[in-house]
């Protein structure tokens, strides 16, 4: 595993008791021993732009537990706008760049692990403006996850409509990340919300990754004729595209004292991933294992994925890390864990437009030990960790 060696800025700024915010990037007159990029392009198309480039800035903090981070798409005149959304747990949409600006979500029931959780654009977001939101929500029969989709204006939410209703709810495994694929339809993790034996069910949405149509539809090739694509899942919380279209999710193992086995699967239509029938390595006829697991001995609790080139970058929550892993030419996996307990738990993983790593903090979930200024958006140069 190796270790990475931080600026001296930032190394001054943890002595100090606090990591120094420094805002959103800008491209100013470099100084004395910065270094200067002239537009960096990556070995997957994204350049970076032009000017100074800081290895690892803060981008926001003091904010509640965020939990997904979205970027408006480029302004016509060709630049990026400076500006993303962030949802937080308790129901709050943050708009932080030049224009920033809080939106409370209704009906948003912040119970245990529940709350406002994953957000997605619509691909075509420059001519819809909608915005997807999953959170947990609370009825007369108990707690239910659910999407809702919203025309996003810069002054408010409007247009709201129910995408997909009924995903059971809980406490504690509410999956909830959401996103696009390449086929234009919209994937959705979802827990077992605390009853295993509902993750081999494919009648229920819970323990599933589900695939529905931009406004909720079931696309007809589904393979159980509704919005379950794959199952036997546990507690998915990371979905992320490799350049070559595969969709891989991140999931979290068992729990408790028995606590490991955390999962990277590669996702198929259709496919059984086994919980709670198997686990790590173990096999059965009709199930996939998944492509690496974190050992019984060692808890990843992953949630948000990105890929960058052929690595798969995912948080750490319990593991306290920003782990990448590279995929090898045989088909196996690398784990690597970069910045091990240097900022304690991190929950979402995002490449954003420029080609940089975002991610965010997560130690005011009540599950970490906050740091002066949690939680934080934190922007890494993906560079600095090869």
């Amino acid at each position: 595993m190796k270790r990475l060696v931080l600026p001296i800025v930032f190394l001054i700024a943890l002595a100090a008791g606090g990591l120094f915010f420094r805002g959103w990037f800008t491209a100013e007159a470099p100084g004395e021993g910065d270094a200067v990029v002239p537009g960096v392009t990556f070995d997957d198309g994204i350049t970076a732009p032009r000017g100074v480039i800081q290895p690892l800035e803060m981008v926001a903090e003091n904010l509640q537990i965020p939990w997904e981070v979205a970027f408006l798409p480029a302004s016509p005149e060709g630049g990026l706008s400076g500006d993303m959304l962030i949802t937080e747990r308790p129901g709050t949409l943050k708009r932080i760049g030049n224009d920033g600006r809080t939106y409370t979500i209704e009906g948003v029931e912040h119970v245990g692990e529940g709350g406002l959780l994953g957000m997605a654009l619509h691909p075509n977001f420059a001519e819809k403006f909608w915005i997807y939101l999953y959170l947990t929500t609370e009825t007369n029969t108990g707690l239910v996850n659910r999407v809702e989709r919203y025309r996003y204006d810069t002054d408010r939410l409007s247009q709201k409509t129910i995408i997909i209703d009924g995903i059971p709810g809980a406490r504690f495994h509410d999956g909830g990340r959401i996103a696009f694929g390449p086929d234009g339809y919209l994937y959705i993790t979802t827990g077992d919300a605390g009853n295993s034996d509902v993750a081999q069910d494919t009648s229920s949405l819970a323990g599933k990754i589900l695939r529905v149509q931009d406004d909720g539809a079931v696309p007809a090739d589904n393979p159980f004729g509704n919005a379950v694509y794959s199952y036997g899942h546990r507690n998915a919380q990371g979905l992320a595209w490799d350049r070559n279209g595969n969709l891989w999710a991140t999931e979290h193992g068992r729990s408790g004292v028995l606590s490991g086995l955390d999962e990277i699967n590669r996702i198929e239509k259709g496919a059984n991933y086994g919980w709670p029938v198997i686990q790590g390595s173990e096999q059965r006829e009709g199930m996939r294992s998944p492509v690496a697991h974190s050992g019984a001995d060692v808890t990843w609790a992953p949630a948000g994925a990105a890929f960058i080139g052929n690595s798969l970058f995912f948080s750490g929550l319990r593991g306290e890390a920003l782990y990448e892993a590279r995929v090898q030419e045989d088909g196996t996996m690398l784990i690597v864990a970069h910045f091990q307990n240097e900022f304690g738990r991190i929950r979402a993983v995002v490449a954003g437009p420029d080609g940089f790593l975002y991610i965010t903090t997560s130690n005011t979930d009540g599950r970490g030990n906050p740091f002066p200024g949690d939680d934080k958006i934190i922007r890494i140069d993906p560079r600095m960790l090869l």
